[in-house]
């Protein structure tokens, strides 16, 4: 992981890569996928992701004010699946971890660079998940009235960084491996591998 420029930031998700979500509050952590999520400004940067508000993840970022985005590898597809499919309040009301229970592993903020910001307490513990392209770590914007009647969540990125194999110097230079490459969610388990980069005349 190295941090990347928070000005560039954005363009860890311009491309409209499917993400997990992740949040933890008080001893409980937990992990979801996300098709539906958007950079919204440069500097400071902004996202927006919307979180059914029935999810174990909802809730652990309505009380911790914070929450991880990682860009997964299409390698981890299976992974993802499961981190979109299986419910972490179940899992957590049989006491078992929706990361173990998904075959994810996860790396602390605090040991991955601060990237400059300062965090706090809660921010430092804030899980993403290892193994991805990229990682974002966000700051909730206090919008309750979107996230209510939206299912909207706006955050601030506090920092972010990248894998510098498929991202540094504020671009993206994914591998030829179709493994590595980032993924993104038609619909019913269907994805699309993000393909090579044109450049416009």
């Amino acid at each position: 992981m190295q941090p990347v420029e928070l000005a560039k930031a954005y363009r860890l998700l311009n491309h409209g890569p499917t993400v997990l979500v992740t949040a933890a509050h008080a001893g409980q952590r937990n992990v979801m996928a996300a098709a539906w999520n958007m950079p919204l400004d440069f500097l400071p940067p902004k996202v927006a992701v919307v979180i059914d508000r029935n999810t174990f993840t909802r809730g652990l970022i309505d009380a911790s004010r914070c929450f991880g985005l990682s860009v997964p590898r299409a390698g981890m597809l299976a992974a993802v699946m499961k981190a979109g499919s299986l419910s972490g309040r179940e899992l957590a009301a049989q006491g078992l971890d929706k990361f173990d229970a998904c075959g994810l592993q996860a790396v602390q903020p605090a040991a991955a660079h601060d990237n400059g910001a300062t965090l706090s307490d809660l921010e430092r513990a804030t899980p993403l998940v290892e193994g991805c392209l990229a990682w974002l770590l966000c700051r909730l914007l206090p919008e309750p009235e979107v996230a209510a009647r939206h299912d909207l969540f706006l955050a601030e990125v506090i920092a972010a960084w990248a894998d510098p194999t498929a991202f540094s110097d504020g671009r993206w230079h994914l591998p030829a491996e179709e493994s590595q490459r980032s993924i993104h969610h038609v619909a019913g388990g269907a994805f699309f591998v993000t393909g090579a980069p044109i450049q416009a005349p």
